[in-house]
């Protein structure tokens, strides 16, 4: 059974190098004790022992076990324990954090069809209503109401809306435990009634058919993987909802769209590196899929279409992507239209009437760029007004569009909505983002620093702080990264983040290796063998911020999330002397284990990103070698805030409750070492804006008490 933590005084240490010498005495309750149960496996002809294997529950995704729910409510109660000498901190944060958002706010309309439509928050509000009115003129209609669905419910996240071609029906999907399992519903816009048809289990987006009656989606199966497409008419039994396409491979993910004029819908089906797609009539959904190009293992491509041909966007000559076209009766025979580049990432490409746009990446900075397709060189990219900046296409629903919306933020610029005009190749500012409690942009610096890494490679580093702080190895600083999947962590805006730039903090993004930051070698580079290359780029960003007097040993804290939590797991283990304080939310450490249970959600098709442990010896070695769990070893470790969600179908709430229970049974020293789980939540924590901005300021309360930086 769980063995209850004995009531006993605990003498923790806080504050800067807390981890290494006093600073403040405070008595709590003792740590909760996970008990160890014999358990061992064979793989490769070594003998694994796990005793920390049952916190998972056999029964999973259904948790009752009552040691488990026992060992987890009294982490929880433990965090408890802990944080409430610091609440007045978290308040403080909170209501800082709160003060700088706009409680009743609204996005900028935009047109589809005939109809404007926008999203508005009421003041005190959670959630958001989605509204619309004629483009000709008429009265404002609610045609979704999360805060009603949310009403009474501990987490709710609406996944997919989408309306019919004709703006008549409203099809919607919800999940209401974090377990990412959506029900959809119908509702008739014009009655505002919902119609009887209910779709639960799905794991996708829902597209519409021409004729305005059937949906197209995809259910999860028993592991909870996409691996289907089915069509559902409107007024017929879920029961008799017809399979259109069914993938064999289970590492392979499916997916479904429409191509920018909405004549076909696209079924996509792929893995982490390599894809395939399908293009079916709009109206005639029941028709065989039509192939574009068979899948080669490690080929990308994704496809669009204009007057019957097709616009694709590939790897399959450059790791950088190339655009090529072909007929639409030709599917497979492509020619090249933009050619790969060594300097040029080309990251998306969006089809409209009379131009195309490429969203790319040169150097780490990103571009949006139009082209013709009569004059392909002509207008070209955009021009914005700062060095280093965040820039994309926003919503463009329309296939004929003379603007543009885009979306431009840079670390101390907050988010703003331009229209851009393609005739008078202008920049039309709609909407800044307001922060009501004041913000002065002058008071903040932000640099793009560029640190060697031990195999001679550049890390590039986003660095922001308050411009009296001072760079002289004195000032705390918060050091963030994610560096899985070719994921780029945009130096973006941040209001929470100012509650550490104004109590003297610096933040910084370490644009590690794994992420596609210098494009997509840069991501490649620190995938499967080469994994390893993320987590010595982080350990080196950190080591040469402090050689250019950012900060110091021990006054870094550092976070990431999901697979940045692996980093957070590897680098605590490997460098524990550089961190005074650490944040692993919903951290991916059990990675062998994980890797090995090929009955869980993600693990097969997760196998091109990290290896295959289970056929391959060479990726079973590579990744225990690194595996935060595995590596545990009898160490002193700085103070660390670890977070998990009970419904998490991502990672598992097992994976950063083991990893805590070992890291209490085995290191050296007695630093705050907390776990909080989110029992009635998933992978992104609770859902409420407000619930959600207090989970923020209880993080940011931990580091700053941790590292001594209260006031």
């Amino acid at each position: 059974m769980f063995l209850a933590a004995i009531a006993t005084p605990l003498v923790i240490t806080t504050g800067a190098n807390a981890h290494e010498k006093e600073s403040k005495l405070t008595t709590l309750p003792a740590a909760p004790v996970a008990e160890q149960r014999p358990y061992q496996f064979e793989l490769h002809g070594q003998s694994v022992s796990d005793p920390w294997h049952w916190l998972r529950d056999q029964s999973y995704p259904t948790v009752d076990d009552k040691d488990v729910l026992a060992y987890v409510n009294a982490e929880n109660s433990y965090y408890d324990s802990v944080m409430k000498p610091h609440q007045p901190l978290v308040e403080t944060l909170f209501q800082e954090m709160k003060g700088r958002i706009k409680e009743a706010d609204s996005s900028v309309p935009q047109k589809d069809g005939d109809w404007l439509y926008w999203i508005e928050y009421e003041e005190g509000a959670e959630y958001k209503k989605w509204y619309r009115k004629p483009v000709a003129g008429g009265d404002t209609q609610l045609i979704l109401d999360e805060v009603a669905l949310a009403d009474g419910k501990e987490y709710f996240r609406l996944g997919q809306a989408s309306i019919s071609p004709n703006g008549r029906i409203l099809a919607y999907g919800y999940d209401d435990n974090g377990s990412e399992r959506f029900e959809v519903r119908f509702r008739d816009l014009e009655s505002g009634e919902l119609l009887p048809d209910v779709i639960p289990g799905t794991l996708s987006a829902i597209v519409w058919n021409a004729q305005n009656d059937t949906v197209l989606y995809g259910l999860a199966n028993e592991n909870w993987r996409t691996d289907n497409v089915r069509m559902h008419k409107l007024g017929t039994p879920v029961s008799e909802d017809k399979l259109l396409f069914q993938e064999q491979d289970i590492g392979f993910a499916v997916g479904i769209g429409q191509t920018a004029a909405d004549n076909y819908i696209v079924i996509a089906t792929g893995d982490n590196e390599t894809s395939e797609a399908y293009l079916l009539p709009a109206n005639d959904v029941t028709a065989k899929p039509m192939l574009v190009s068979a899948r080669k293992k490690g080929r990308e491509y994704s496809v669009d279409e204009r007057d019957g041909r097709l616009y694709i966007l590939t790897n399959d000559d450059h790791d950088n992507f190339r655009v090529a076209t072909a007929s639409i009766d030709k599917p497979n025979d492509w020619s090249t239209l933009i050619a790969g580049s060594d300097d040029v990432y080309i990251t998306d490409l969006a089809i409209f009437r009379d131009y195309f746009v490429l969203e790319t990446r040169e150097g780490g900075l990103d571009q949006i760029d139009i082209r013709r397709y009569e004059t392909p060189l002509t207008p070209g990219r955009i021009a914005f007004p700062e060095a280093t900046y965040v820039a994309g296409l926003g919503d463009n629903p329309e296939y004929h569009q003379d603007k543009l919306r885009i979306g431009y933020e840079s670390m101390i610029t907050p988010d703003t909505v331009y229209d851009y005009d393609l005739a008078t190749q202008k920049l039309e500012t709609l909407k800044v983002q307001e922060i009501p409690s004041g913000y002065n942009s002058e008071q903040y610096r932000t640099e793009w620093v560029s640190i060697p890494a031990r195999d001679g490679a550049t890390i590039p580093v986003s660095l922001v702080y308050h411009k009296d702080t001072k760079l002289d190895g004195s000032a705390p600083l918060h050091l963030y990264t994610y560096g899985s999947y070719g994921y780029r962590v945009s130096p973006g805006f941040s209001t929470t983040r100012l509650s550490l730039l104004d109590r003297g903090m610096i933040y910084a993004i370490a644009h590690v290796r794994g992420g596609d930051d210098l494009g997509r070698r840069w991501y490649l580079a620190g995938k499967t063998n080469q994994r390893k290359n993320t987590f010595n780029d982080f350990i080196d960003a950190a080591r040469g911020l402090i050689d250019r007097k950012y900060s110091s040993a021990g006054k870094i804290s550092i976070e990431g999330g999901s697979a940045g939590g692996q980093v957070m797991g590897v680098v605590y283990n490997e460098a524990p002397e550089l961190w005074g304080a650490v944040l692993a939310d919903v951290p991916f450490v059990d990675v062998v284990n994980t890797m090995i249970d090929k009955d869980l959600p993600l693990t097969p098709g997760e196998w091109p990103e990290w290896g295959n442990p289970i056929t391959d010896k060479a990726a079973y070695d590579y990744i225990r070698s690194y595996s935060p769990y595995e590596n545990v070893t009898a160490k002193a470790y700085p103070p660390m805030l670890v977070t998990a969600g009970l419904n998490d179908p991502r990672v598992t709430y097992w994976e950063p409750a083991k990893w805590v229970a070992k890291l209490r049974a085995t290191r050296t020293n007695d630093s705050t070492l907390l776990l909080r789980t989110n029992m009635g939540a998933g992978h992104g924590g609770k859902s409420g804006r407000w619930s959600s901005l207090r989970e923020t300021a209880e993080s940011y309360a931990f580091i700053l008490s941790q590292l001594g930086v209260e006031q």
